[in-house]
């Protein structure tokens, strides 16, 4: 896969067997049937690992033994992602606890009554990060791309009963954009994440990690032209149900404030983190592919 398609892997039946094992034997069940369902992924997704060891060994400058580690524990870490997703949505099989690290800084933002943004990205689980970083009684509202298997998409919100969140979907005509101007007029806060783009997007090449890479100039241009105070907010996993939560103080748009100003400040955030956690930045197409 050279870019983005929009969608997560996986099917009903795989969501299902995990669901049931979270209702009737907890988390850690769940959790061991990972470590062989990730065996597939490690052996005979290629183009998908080829991706994630180049990142591994050109970009963090891993040897290839640890490199072939680091791919098996990325995957890993990424079931257990969605596993611990569905038990804060769902309340299934276990509790998630967290330390909160800039909590103050998104109250703080609230505080301004001018609504904002919080950037995430594809590190970690951000969903988690914002879910226990925020204590905000108004409207929370999430900008996704809608091209998730309509069939899981069901069975989640089933199971979970359904989004706690409002939800923007990204559309051609740019609808969204309106969407989210009436919310920030509200006071409201807009969850976007801004390291993946989909094809056809505009985009702007940013350094990132010792190379250029596109980001999609989108979610920066909403920031310029609303002129909302952003910042970046993260969920680092730590441990085996556990996550380090970060929110960094939040940014005002001045009059000499431009979008590659803005671009250049999360990705400059983003490396230091990914730096730190490699093995839970959950990008897995060629992600410093040239334009």
């Amino acid at each position: 896969m050279a870019e983005w398609e929009g969608k997560s892997k996986g099917n009903r039946l795989g969501y299902q067997i995990f669901i049931a094992l979270l209702k009737y034997t907890g988390v850690y069940p769940a959790y061991a049937l990972l470590y062989f369902v990730v065996l597939y992924y490690f052996f005979f997704s290629t183009d998908t690992s080829r991706h994630i060891l180049y990142f591994m060994r050109r970009r963090i400058g891993y040897g290839p033994v640890k490199s072939l580690f680091k791919l098996y524990r990325n995957y890993l870490l990424l079931g257990q992602t969605l596993i611990d997703r569905v038990i804060v949505s769902g309340g299934l099989g276990g509790k998630i606890t967290s330390t909160s690290n800039g909590a103050e800084n998104l109250e703080a933002l609230v505080a301004q009554k001018k609504g904002g943004i919080l950037l995430g990205s594809h590190i970690g689980n951000w969903g988690i990060a914002s879910q226990y970083l925020m204590r905000y009684d108004n409207a929370i509202n999430v900008l996704v791309y809608d091209k998730e298997h309509e069939e899981i998409k069901q069975y989640m919100d089933k199971v979970t009963g359904g989004r706690k969140f409002n939800v923007i979907l990204i559309k051609d005509d740019l609808s969204h954009v309106y969407a989210i101007g009436e919310a920030l007029q509200r006071g409201e806060i807009i969850c976007i994440t801004a390291d993946r783009f989909m094809p056809g997007s505009r985009t702007k090449m940013i350094n990132f990690i010792g190379e250029e890479a596109q980001f999609p100039v989108g979610p920066f241009q909403i920031i310029k032209t609303f002129r909302a105070p952003y910042t970046f907010v993260y969920g680092i996993k730590t441990g085996i149900s556990h996550y380090d939560c970060y929110a960094r103080p939040y940014r005002n748009v001045t009059g000499d404030t431009t979008v590659e100003t803005i671009m250049k400040d999360y990705a400059n955030d983003l490396e230091g983190m990914v730096k730190l956690h490699p093995e839970q930045w959950f990008n897995f197409y060629d992600f410093w592919k040239k334009p």
